[in-house]
């Protein structure tokens, strides 16, 4: 057997043990069961309940409800008192129960303890004891072109299906999708890999030969292939302290909605400079480019303000506003320079806890 072959095999018996498939079930009313006379209707004995690829209305039963299947995930033990990492989108709808299943077939019911605001990471609970744990490696140390591992519950239904590839670059942007409708959220920092994640592989991990993991697969690009992307597992360990310290995750917010600049917006809004964060106003009601009371909105941010720096640190396309606050805590005091129509200041805040 060849020495690589081993190392993925050995790393694929270590972890496996404690990747588990999420179950996603939701209360939704029942369908109708509504019969038609033989020859009435194309369908012969069954009235036609869906239209363009949706349920009708009219054949739901407003006073009956049942238990559907509406979606899977992976995840991964962190803690033999079962505390679990997957994906925030895996446990995205709040209204939805969520039931985890162990590789020895059993069932246990799972609570959300809390959903990461910024990554696209939650921990989950089960009542469980003595469960087999992972573990946790560390992704400043993952390197393009080193072998990887992933681990999950493929499209739902095959549970522990290993796929391996390569790390493909380190610190992506990317817009994923959240939860079924069409909200999105931006990911940074993540790792690209060409390991195959298919749908329902989205919070197992992406582990090294070593057996250690690295990373949470999160994202796939429908349309191309051999492109997945996963969160370094450093974030989620920040996470899992935060829980264990405070019984939450604790992040720094300054309140501010913006937009990095590049050579094109530059032209675009006629600007000085290509670089920054330009705070604007979108067009969703309700939304506030500063949001009030908030440390930007105490430190007398405007907007169409640019913030160049925070602490001397240069804003631009690969070094994210969002990205330099989150190296800084809850009660820090930052200095920024902003740029307001032709003058250039400086003013100081303190970052607040994200609600």
């Amino acid at each position: 057997m060849h020495k690589e072959d081993k190392s993925t095999i050995d790393a694929v018996r270590k972890v496996s043990p404690a990747v588990v498939s999420i179950v996603i079930a939701k209360m939704v009313p029942k369908i109708k069961e509504v019969h038609l006379e033989d020859g009435a209707g194309p369908f012969g004995f069954m009235a036609p309940q869906f239209f363009d690829g949706n349920i009708n209305p009219d054949a739901l039963d407003g006073t009956q409800k049942e238990k559907v299947k509406v979606g899977g995930g992976s995840g991964f033990v962190v803690k033999e008192n079962g505390i679990i990492l997957t994906n925030k989108h895996v446990v995205f709808d709040t209204d939805a129960e969520y039931t985890i299943l162990t590789t020895d077939e059993k069932e246990y019911p799972a609570k959300v303890l809390t959903r990461d605001m910024i990554n696209d990471m939650a921990i989950l609970q089960i009542e469980a004891k003595n469960l087999p744990i992972v573990e946790l490696g560390d992704s400043l140390k993952v390197e393009p072109g080193q072998t990887v591992i992933a681990i999950g519950n493929a499209l739902g239904l095959f549970s522990n299906t290993v796929s391996k590839g390569i790390v493909s670059g380190l610190s992506r942007q990317i817009s994923a999708a959240m939860g079924s409708g069409e909200e999105s959220e931006q990911l940074r920092g993540v790792i690209q890999t060409d390991v195959a994640i298919n749908q329902g592989n989205s919070g197992g991990p992406l582990i090294d030969l070593d057996g250690k993991v690295v990373g949470i697969n999160t994202a796939v690009i429908f349309g191309a292939q051999n492109i997945g992307f996963a969160i370094p597992i450093n974030r989620a360990k920040k996470d899992l302290s935060d829980l264990e310290k405070y019984g939450r995750i604790v992040q720094p917010f300054i309140g501010l909605r913006y937009v990095m600049l590049n050579e094109t917006f530059k032209e675009k809004y006629k600007l000085p400079i290509d670089y920054g964060a330009l705070i604007i106003q979108d067009h969703i009601p309700g939304s506030h480019a500063v949001v009030p009371h908030s440390p930007a909105d105490k430190a007398g941010i405007k907007v169409n303000d640019v913030v160049l720096e925070i602490n001397g640190e240069k804003l631009h396309n690969k070094n994210d506003l969002s990205d330099v606050i989150q190296k800084w805590k809850v009660g820090d005091e930052i200095s920024l320079t902003v740029l307001r129509k032709d003058k250039t200041m400086k003013v100081k805040t303190v970052l607040e806890e994200r609600k």
